[in-house]
């Protein structure tokens, strides 16, 4: 017997329990013709939850209860159920990247909004869905906009999606982004390939209690694989494509950087500089899933080449690059 295909998802916050009890029959089988319920019982409201629990009593084929987890759980349960999950590898496009989403032979997409516990992405340029499908021929689970600090959510909420596809077996995470350029051999347009990272965001996501994924002080001396770095230099060399090697240093934004702060990171060592990345890769790396990260350089931070930049532009700038991007991760994936 197949696993029923999932058609409605119910956040357990109703609180019309008599009327649900009456109801629950003609509503759903007058919306669908096979229908399958899944509630997300947060434990707020377990009124609601008792009522749905009776008709699951009398119905079992009908409902599924999803646990609910901070680690991901909700969320793991749901995606199982799809029956579609079968990927090792994970990416994020991230600054309105149409190539690379473009690329994937999709199987199934599902917006944020659908999936219990997850975070929805409030910046422009930012889809916010999750995609199944296959890339370089390998089966792939890729998110579509993702999750920033600046945006109000804390170092939890933006490593979720880690947590769950790790919980999922994601065995090798890809990640892009867009970054101002503080080495003063960087060129607008540049793809940087990320060999270390500067952590200059207000929190670690790995503060607080420790999730046994991963050792309480994880070593991060090669936090981006360099066996994925290398292959990327040897595609990269045989397809022509111009790449950087450089330190990412990530800040809290949402501001750009003053000049100061471009010349002081600078100093610091750092290459390039975003409002991303470096939190995933953490978790992800604590994980033990091999990450390799890709800068789009977007704009200078150089002194003499400083201009005044806006959302547009650094999207603008980004969209020239990605196809080389797209292509450059596409036949990574195909040789890894």
């Amino acid at each position: 017997m197949t696993q029923p295909r999932p058609i409605a998802i119910m956040m357990a916050t109703y609180n019309g329990e008599k009327y649900l009890s009456e109801q629950i029959d003609s509503i759903l089988n007058q919306t669908f013709q096979d229908w399958h319920l899944y509630v997300h019982d947060d434990g707020s409201h377990d009124n609601t939850v008792s009522v749905l629990k009776e008709y699951a009593g009398s119905h079992p084929e009908k409902i599924t209860f999803l646990d609910y987890s901070p680690q991901g759980g909700a969320c793991k349960n749901f995606l199982s159920m799809l029956e579609r999950v079968n990927a090792d590898y994970y990416m994020f496009c991230d600054q309105d990247d149409v190539w690379l989403p473009e690329k994937i032979e999709k199987t199934l997409c599902i917006p944020y909004s659908s999936i219990p516990n997850f975070p929805v992405s409030t910046v422009e340029g930012h889809s916010g869905q999750l995609i199944f499908g296959k890339l370089g021929g390998k089966d792939i689970m890729a998110m579509d906009g993702r999750f920033h600090y600046y945006e109000g959510y804390n170092m939890k909420e933006v490593t979720f999606p880690i947590r769950v596809m790790y919980e999922l077996g994601i065995k090798t995470l890809f990640v892009s982004n867009a970054a101002g350029g503080t080495n003063p051999s960087f060129r607008i347009g540049d793809l940087m390939i990320i060999t270390d990272h500067i952590n200059y965001m207000p929190e670690n996501p790995l503060h607080g209690p420790n999730i046994p994924t991963g050792p309480r002080f994880p070593d991060m001396s090669e936090a981006y694989d360099p066996e994925l770095v290398e292959l990327a230099d040897a595609i990269a060399s045989e397809s022509k494509i111009k790449v950087r090697h450089g330190v990412y240093l990530a800040t809290q934004g949402p501001t750009y950087e003053t000049p100061s702060e471009y010349r002081m990171f600078a100093h610091w060592g750092a290459d390039a500089v975003g409002m991303s990345t470096v939190p995933e890769v953490i978790v992800a790396h604590h994980c033990g899933i091999r990450c390799f990260g890709i800068s789009i350089i977007t704009d200078l931070g150089v002194n003499g080449k400083i201009v005044k930049v806006t959302h547009e532009d650094v999207q603008k700038a980004a969209n020239e690059a990605q196809p080389k991007m797209a292509a450059l991760m596409e036949e990574m994936i195909r040789r890894s």
